[in-house]
């Protein structure tokens, strides 16, 4: 089929605003060439491709803001990405926009080890802050399962979290600072680099934002030294609900495990034939981990296996070295990218109260039988964070729509147990719709006089979080 050849009119603005663009950045930072714009038609969440009108890749706030008054005078829609790796499609383009990555800003800019903190630019990936201060034994605490790759940018969008976030918390609770700048161009700070900042907490509002309010260019993190020493224990069960109710009493007991993470059958056999970390094959599997003195590790663990014993487990095993606890970890930090070589998959993202985990597991698996669809589940299971990933075929018609439906359905189910439509993932243009599951009518205005206040003209990030039914008649005007 021929695509429809764009009319002139639509042409002459394209050059118009890719010769403004290119006035304020190098050549090479202006991509509008129509197969060069094909690499940002979509983020991790593939099953939607949209080709952008152009991407710019500024290297500083102040290119940044140039970038974004330009757009603002044009009235051309700006959607930022920091490395694509959002599974909500929380970087997908528009046709008329102009997508900002951040990935030239990448510089450590200051770091502070006698106040424990660094400035960067949020185009630097999630792993390599931690790189930057280790050799002083110290680290970046949230630790997304795409942190090779995810940018810091994207990380504060989403506010990410990790397998480690049950004792340290997701991004909101280590982001002292930012420079953000504004749709019109406008550079703003909020917070610093001490522990709080005076009046409204707009640092608060920024993170988990969306890219909604702004493009944020630099941030200072909170970095921590590093324990004494970690240690995880691997465990399996024979059935999904026994370790959920598992993970339950280990929270209940009051224990603070640094992580908590699950992974069920599907997902153990994909991660052993990618990985061969050594799984045993049964139906649910938790790995453990706790940190401190070796005298606190083994108080902690004491406890857990103690818990876990009295769930039947089918193995309990301790690392007793290094190696034995990166081999425990490496099946995890694999899974997403095994379960990629056997299936299309969908990756839901939804937060459950923990004491709901054996309820919400039964029910994952009642409705796949339902659909017909395969559903594996890994995911942080400290707090509650779920991850189901739904198996479909991207070449069978009706699939996808499945799929979709499924994971409209596995979402609702959260927030009917007390959670939440998301936790690290963000709403993106996947849960959109959804959102008046979760709020009011006024819970979602409220939301949206917020984003008023920042971005008038409602041209960042365009279709993204709220239902297109509430916000039309302000895109509109």
């Amino acid at each position: 089929m021929q695509m429809p050849t764009p009319n002139a009119a639509v042409l002459s603005k394209k050059a118009r605003i890719v010769e403004r663009l290119q006035s304020v950045l190098p050549e090479d930072a202006v991509i509008h060439d129509p197969t060069e714009t094909r690499a940002y038609e979509c983020d991790a969440l593939t099953a939607y491709k949209c080709p952008p009108l152009a991407a710019v890749l500024p290297a500083s706030t102040e290119e940044v803001a140039a970038v974004l008054k330009i757009c603002h005078e044009e009235g051309v829609p700006v959607v930022p990405r920091g490395s694509g790796t959002s599974l909500a499609g929380g970087a997908l383009p528009t046709a008329d926009s102009v997508i900002l990555g951040v990935a030239r800003l990448n510089a450590v800019l200051e770091t502070d080890y006698d106040n424990r903190f660094i400035r960067v630019q949020t185009g630097r990936t999630n792993l390599s802050v931690t790189g930057a201060v280790e050799e002083n034994d110290f680290f970046y605490a949230p630790d997304p399962s795409s942190q090779l790759a995810c940018a810091i940018a994207g990380n504060i969008g989403m506010n990410s979290g990790g397998a480690h976030c049950l004792k340290y918390g997701v991004t909101t609770n280590n982001l002292l600072g930012v420079t953000m700048v504004l749709m019109d161009g406008t550079v703003v700070e909020l917070g610093g680099a001490h522990l709080d900042a005076g009046g409204l907490d707009l640092l608060g509002v920024v993170c988990g934002s969306e890219g909604q309010l702004g493009v944020v260019t630099e941030a200072t993190l909170r970095i921590l030294r590093k324990p004494e020493g970690a240690r995880p224990v691997l465990m399996g069960f024979d059935s999904n609900e026994v370790a959920g109710a598992c993970v339950s009493d280990i929270i209940k007991a009051g224990v603070l495990p640094v992580a908590i993470e699950f992974m069920d059958r599907p997902c153990i056999e994909a991660s052993e034939a990618f990985a061969h970390a050594g799984y045993p094959l049964c139906e649910a599997l938790l790995i453990v981990e706790v940190e401190g003195s070796p005298a606190e590790i083994d108080e902690q663990l004491g406890l857990i296996l103690q818990i876990a014993r009295n769930h039947n487990p089918v193995e309990l095993r301790e690392s007793k070295s290094p190696e034995e606890s990166a081999k425990i970890w490496l099946g995890r930090k694999s899974a997403f990218g095994a379960m990629g070589q056997i299936n299309d998959y969908m990756c839901l993202d939804g937060t459950i109260p923990v004491s709901s985990l054996p309820l919400v597991l039964r029910r994952i698996g009642e409705m796949s039988k339902e659909y017909g669809l395969d559903v594996a589940n890994v995911f942080h299971a400290g707090d509650g964070n779920m991850h189901p990933l739904i198996l479909f075929d991207a070449n069978k018609p009706g699939d996808l729509e499945r799929c979709e439906a499924l994971g409209a359905d596995i979402l609702k189910l959260c927030v009917e147990v007390g959670g939440c439509l998301t936790g690290e993932h963000g709403v993106g243009i996947e849960k959109r719709d959804l959102m008046t599951s979760q709020f009011t009518a006024e819970d979602i205005e409220a939301q949206l006089w917020v984003k008023d206040v920042f971005d008038p003209a409602w041209l960042l990030n365009p279709a993204k979080v709220f239902p297109l039914g509430a916000t039309e008649s302000r895109r509109a005007a």
